[in-house]
């Protein structure tokens, strides 16, 4: 991080330790190590459950004996992506960190301060000797970016406390009580490749340098999907000449929008121009269609070696699902108090070509359960009518904002003797741990903060630093209002 001295000061050197421990999802083993090695460094109680999710305990100062258990919460996994020019080694190399301005951010790579700032916070909290608390809990859950498997695996009764605070929000100044849930499709299209007919030219399309962003935070912002817009173009291809598919590879992440992609496909060797010539139009079109959203587009197309493609219905199905496949907002909120707020959605997030199978990952969220399980089933039928075999998550539910919250009581109170002004308080149209945790722990009363981050599930993620010593003072003093035990 330099020379540059952030502040909180214990905050941040616990953040650029954690950069140093490879977390991908899913691979967490070292990042549990650690936690459990600190908790036992300061003497404090620490366990870990069966699904990896670390729980660390400390007992109350001098004084606030009597207060209610609070738990401080976040997820120790990070997406990992980066820059197509950037190299880096996400299981073993550190995430490299620098200061631009007012902003923390990672070289071509993304940050992890989703969600490593807020272990940042837990840790340097769970390491302080000068802060009043009554007795709190440090929970650290696994795998929150690829399938909510710690939330998931979190069993009643591994924590004692009554009230929770989330912090795994990107906006300071929003203290979200509500979230959408969601649930993951995937569509299987088998076939057994052939040789490509005679006559036939191959091409290969990439498109790159798109925004990206979260599918749930950011699928109101009309940023461009790769998968769409390859799709889009494929698809009047294919009406026009019949085109065979030969590769398909798009997006990583489930969760997020996907920034770039690449398809090789072979057209009548005759067209060959028509469809160069297209496709230089098709780009003039996208650019001008997202020309505030994604300034940075870059199209390329260029001639491809011959290889086996496609049974031409299996690959005139592929492309005809993608066109047809909902992605977007399907509708807002209805209640007057939040309808700015997406309701219901559905990413297409990414898609795989093996040798005998591709693979189509689409996610879709919502506020209200019916409609969410609707959006699924939409999405199922799109894929279903297009010959794939089609399995979904049991997904994860949304977390009902609860009107009597103490709680968000003290967190809104506590704001505004701090800084002069009221936080908002609103859902967020992405799914957060706590919808899981109000299964497992019906009467535990929470809610969620964090400082502003942006551009995250990117190598454009970035952290603003002034939010982060905000959100700490603000923990340190709400940390001093949780009232005593009933």
């Amino acid at each position: 991080m330099g020379n540059t001295v952030l502040t909180p000061q214990r905050v941040f050197e616990q953040f650029a330790k954690i950069n140093t421990i490879p977390r991908p999802s899913k691979h967490e083993e070292k990042m549990i190590a650690y936690l459990t090695a600190f908790g036992k460094e300061h003497g404090l109680d620490t366990k870990v459950d069966k699904t990896g999710n670390v729980l660390i305990s400390k007992p109350a100062t001098p004084g606030y004996e009597d207060r209610s258990t609070l738990v401080l919460q976040s997820h120790m996994d990070m997406v990992c992506d980066k820059l197509v020019d950037h190299e880096i080694d996400f299981m073993n190399d550190p995430i490299e960190t620098y200061i631009d301005g007012e902003w923390l951010k990672a070289k071509g790579t993304t940050l992890g301060a989703d969600d490593g700032i807020g272990v940042a916070i837990e840790l340097a909290l769970l390491a302080s000797d000068d802060i009043a608390h009554g007795p709190i809990e440090c929970l650290f859950t696994v795998d929150e970016e690829t399938g909510l498997t710690g939330a998931f695996g979190l069993q009643a009764g591994f924590m004692s406390g009554d009230m929770l605070i989330n912090l795994d929000s990107e906006d300071e100044g929003q203290i979200f009580v509500s979230c959408a849930g969601g649930i993951t499709t995937h569509a299987h299209f088998a076939f057994e490749r052939e040789e490509a007919p005679e006559g036939l030219f191959f091409l290969k399309v990439s498109l790159k340098g798109l925004n990206g962003g979260h599918s749930g935070d950011d699928i109101n912002k009309k940023r461009a999907n790769a998968i769409k817009l390859i799709g889009r173009f494929l698809y009047s291809m294919n009406e026009q000449y019949g085109i065979r598919l030969a590769r398909w590879d798009s997006g990583k992440m489930h969760n997020a929008i996907p920034r770039d992609g690449v398809a090789v496909f072979a057209v009548p060797a005759d067209k060959k121009e028509e469809v160069k010539a297209a496709w230089n139009v098709f780009a003039c079109e996208a650019e001008e269609e997202f020309h505030v959203t994604d300034t940075t587009m870059q199209f390329a197309m260029e001639s491809a070696d011959p290889e086996k493609v496609l049974p031409a219905a299996v690959s005139t199905n592929i492309i005809r699902a993608i066109q047809a496949l909902d992605n977007g907002i399907l509708a807002m909120c209805q209640d007057k108090e939040i309808e700015w707020l997406v309701e219901t959605s559905s990413n297409v997030a990414s898609i795989v070509t093996a040798d005998n199978q591709l693979t189509v990952v689409a996610s879709q969220r919502s506020n209200v359960m019916s409609n969410l399980r609707n959006m699924a089933n939409t999405v199922k039928a799109q894929f279903q009518l297009a010959g794939a075999e089609v399995e979904q998550s049991d997904g994860y539910p949304a977390w009902k904002m609860n009107p009597d919250s103490q709680l968000t009581k003290i967190v809104v109170d506590t704001y505004k003797q701090l800084f002069g002004k009221a936080p908002v308080v609103l859902g967020i149209h992405a799914g957060l741990e706590c919808g899981l945790f109000s299964e497992r722990y019906p009467n535990m009363d929470m809610v969620s903060f964090g400082p502003t981050l942006r551009g995250v599930h990117t190598p454009d993620e970035r952290l603003h630093i002034p939010t982060v010593q905000m959100v700490w003072d603000h923990l340190v003093e709400i940390l001093k209002q949780i009232p005593a035990k009933k």
